[in-house]
């Protein structure tokens, strides 16, 4: 999957389109407890988010894959993106 759009949404949540038109939500918060992903708890800097295709990368350092998304993203009908 390579991801296409992303918007980022209160409470960790990253709304993704995908290259192929799926559109699905991601829940960072199970990350959080990581150390790489501690800096996201705050919500600035959950909004520093990057599209790099085939992964979404923070200021932080911290990455997440596409295929990882893909996997663990729950399908939604949204047209905002």
């Amino acid at each position: 999957m390579k991801i296409e759009k992303l918007l980022t949404e209160p409470n960790g949540i990253i709304l993704i389109r995908a290259d192929d038109g799926r559109v699905g939500k991601f829940d960072i918060k199970p990350y959080l407890g990581f150390e790489a992903f501690e800096p996201l708890r705050e919500p600035s800097e959950f909004l520093k988010i990057k599209n790099g295709g085939y992964f979404v990368e923070w200021e932080c350092g911290a990455d997440l894959s596409a295929d990882t998304i893909e996997a663990r993203m729950t399908p939604v009908q949204d047209v905002r993106l």
